[in-house]
C-alpha cells in the first residue's frame, strides 16, 4: 500500500467495547460509511468481523488491529503474528500493534519485522514515549503513533493531548508520525496537524455516542449545580441571595444600605453580606454585584457615581470583596446587570438585540447588541433617562433639563395626579378605573414612548423589556406604549418589535447581579 494516500488526512477509529450499544460489525460499517462521506482518509478498526464489514462498504485504507488479553490480564494490541495475519486476510491495508515497553516484552519488535516480511503490509507502531518510537522505527515500523501515551504505567500522568509530543517524535524518528490519543475536538486535530503530524486518528470523539452523550450530560450537570452570590446594592436597601444556573434563588435577604456613610462603610457593608452568603453556600463559585453608578467591569471599580452614594466614585468593589471572600467578583451597573438578568433568566433568553428600561425613582437602561452587553467607551452608555425629550423642560436630577427621567419616573407620575401617596397606589387606582390616575399613566407612557422612539431608531432592537416598580401590574402603561411607538418610529411593521414587562420580580436586581457573575466566570 502507498501510505501517501493517508498523508494530511483524518483517520477515524471505528471501535466499540463489549456491552456498548453499537458493538456490532454492522454498526462499525455504518460509522465507517459516515466517516467516508465526511471526507476521512482512512479507518482504524478492531477485529476480523469489523474489518470485513467495513471493507464491504468503503474503499478507504483500513488500519487493522486485534485486541486480546495478554498473560498479565491486560489488553494487548495485535499480540501475535496469527492475529496480524487474520486482520490482513480480512482486508486490512496496514497493521498496528503495541510497541510500548510492555508490548516489547511480548515480542512486539520481532513481530513487527515478521509482519512486514511475511505479510508484506506496512506496520504502524503504537507507542507512548520517544524511546519507544525510536526502537520501533529502528525495527522497521513504517509509521509511529502516540496512541498509547497516557495509557501506560510510565505515562499515566498524561491526561490530555500534547501537540508538542508530535514535534519531539518528528525530531527523533525518520518515519511518518501519526497523532492519536486524547484528541477530542476539531481544534485539537488541527493543532496536531500544525505540529507536523502525518495524519490524525480520532476515535471516541466521533464514534462513541455513549461517551459523547456522557460528556454532555456531565457538562450540563456541572452547570446546573453551579451557584453564585448575587448582591443588588440599592439606594435604600441591599438585596442578596444565592442563585443557581437555572435562576432559582435561595438564602435571599435584604439589609438597609448605609448610603450616607461614605465609601468605606459601603464597602464594609458589601463585604459582610458577601462573607455571610459565602458561609451559607460554601459551594458558591463567584460573586456578582449590581450597583448604582457606572462601572469598569474589567477592574470592578466605580468609574463615576452621583452623590446619591457619597464618595462612591472610585470604589474598588471587585478587589475589596474578592479579598474578603476569596471568590472572583463581577461588578456591574445596576441597569446593565438587569439586562444581563433578562438575558440569562428572563424575557430576553434567546434574544441577541434587545434593551431593558427600568422605571422607578429614576429611569435607566441596558442593552445587548449582537449578543453582547454594550457599555460604551467610558462605561456611560445606556443613560436613557438622561436623553432630552422636551427642550427647556423640567429640571432633572442630572443637572440638565427636559430629560426623559423628569417625565417618566415615579415623582413625575405622582405630580400628574395629586392626592396619591405612592406610585403603587396610583397604579392600583388606574386599574380600578380612576380617571385622574389613568390620565397620569397615559401621560407618562407618551413621554416614555418619545424616549423609546429614539432608542428604537438608533439600535433597532428585536425586544424591549420594561422593568422596575412602575412597570409591575400596570397593563395600561404597556398598552399605551404599544399604541404610541408605531406612530413615532419609521418602518414599524418590518421591525416586528416586541415590548413586554419583566417577569423577574422583586429580586430582579439580585438575579441580574448573579447573571453578570455567570456570564463573566
Amino acid at each position: 500500500m502507498n501510505l501517501s494516500s493517508l498523508e494530511k488526512k483524518l483517520i477515524v477509529s471505528c471501535q466499540a467495547a463489549e456491552g456498548d450499544a453499537f458493538r456490532s460489525p454492522d454498526s462499525m460499517a455504518r460509522f465507517a460509511t459516515a466517516a467516508a462521506r465526511a471526507g476521512a482518509g482512512g479507518i482504524r478498526a478492531n477485529g476480523v468481523d469489523d474489518i470485513r464489514a467495513i471493507r464491504a462498504v468503503v474503499s478507504l485504507p483500513v488500519i487493522g488491529i486485534q485486541k486480546a488479553l495478554a498473560e498479565d490480564g491486560r489488553v494487548l494490541i495485535t499480540p501475535s503474528l496469527e492475529a496480524a495475519r487474520a486482520v490482513v486476510e480480512a482486508g486490512a491495508h496496514v497493521v498496528a500493534l503495541d510497541c510500548t515497553a510492555r508490548g516489547r516484552r511480548y515480542g512486539a519488535l520481532e513481530r513487527l519485522r515478521r509482519i512486514r516480511a511475511e505479510l508484506r503490509v506496512p506496520v504502524m507502531a503504537d507507542i507512548a514515549t520517544e524511546e519507544e518510537a525510536a526502537a520501533a522505527a529502528g525495527a522497521g515500523a513504517d509509521l509511529v503513533a502516540g496512541t498509547m501515551r497516557g495509557y501506560t504505567d510510565e505515562t499515566a500522568a498524561v491526561t490530555a493531548f500534547e501537540p508538542e509530543f508530535i514535534g519531539k517524535l518528528k525530531r527523533r524518528v525518520n518515519v511518518p508520525v501519526v497523532a492519536e490519543g486524547r484528541i477530542g475536538t476539531p481544534e485539537e486535530a488541527a493543532t496536531a496537524m500544525r505540529a507536523g503530524a502525518f495524519a490524525v486518528v480520532v476515535g471516541t470523539a466521533i464514534t462513541a455516542p455513549q461517551r459523547i452523550a456522557e460528556r454532555f450530560v456531565a457538562a450540563i450537570g456541572s452547570v446546573r449545580q453551579q451557584r453564585v452570590i448575587g448582591i443588588d446594592l440599592g439606594g435604600t436597601q441591599t438585596k442578596y441571595g444565592i442563585v443557581d444556573a437555572g435562576g432559582n434563588l435561595t438564602q435571599q435577604g435584604a439589609a438597609p444600605t448605609p448610603w450616607s456613610m461614605g465609601r468605606e462603610a459601603l464597602l464594609e457593608h458589601l463585604k459582610q453580606i458577601a462573607k455571610s452568603c459565602a458561609a451559607k453556600a460554601p459551594g458558591a463559585t463567584a460573586v456578582g454585584i449590581a450597583t448604582a453608578g457606572w462601572v469598569d467591569p474589567a477592574s470592578g471599580v466605580v468609574a463615576y457615581a452621583t452623590e446619591n452614594l457619597p464618595g462612591w466614585t472610585g470604589a474598588q468593589i471587585g478587589a475589596e470583596v474578592s479579598a474578603a471572600t476569596g471568590l472572583p467578583v463581577a461588578v456591574e451597573n445596576d441597569a446593565n446587570a438587569l439586562a444581563a438578568g433578562e438575558k440569562q433568566f428572563g424575557a430576553a433568553r434567546g434574544a441577541r438585540d434587545f434593551a431593558v428600561v427600568t422605571l422607578g425613582t429614576g429611569v435607566g437602561g441596558g442593552c445587548f447588541i449582537g449578543g453582547e452587553l454594550r457599555r460604551g467607551a467610558h462605561f456611560f452608555a445606556n443613560a436613557l433617562g438622561h436623553m432630552p425629550i422636551v427642550a427647556g423642560g423640567a429640571p432633572c436630577t442630572c443637572g440638565l433639563s427636559g430629560c426623559l427621567e423628569a417625565y417618566a419616573n415615579a415623582a413625575a407620575l405622582l405630580r400628574s395626579a395629586p392626592g396619591f401617596t405612592s406610585a403603587e397606589q396610583l397604579i392600583g387606582a388606574a386599574n380600578a378605573g380612576h380617571t385622574a390616575a389613568r390620565e397620569a399613566i397615559l401621560t407618562q407612557a407618551k413621554h416614555l414612548a418619545a424616549g423609546l422612539a429614539s432608542l428604537v431608531q438608533l439600535l433597532d432592537p428585536e425586544l424591549i423589556v420594561i422593568a422596575g416598580g412602575l412597570a409591575q401590574n400596570n397593563p395600561l402603561l404597556l398598552e399605551t406604549l404599544r399604541d404610541e411607538l408605531p406612530r413615532r418610529v419609521t418602518v414599524w411593521p418590518q421591525r416586528r418589535l416586541e415590548i413586554c414587562v419583566s417577569g423577574l420580580g422583586y429580586h430582579a436586581g439580585v438575579l441580574g447581579a448573579a447573571a453578570v457573575a455567570f456570564q463573566r466566570f
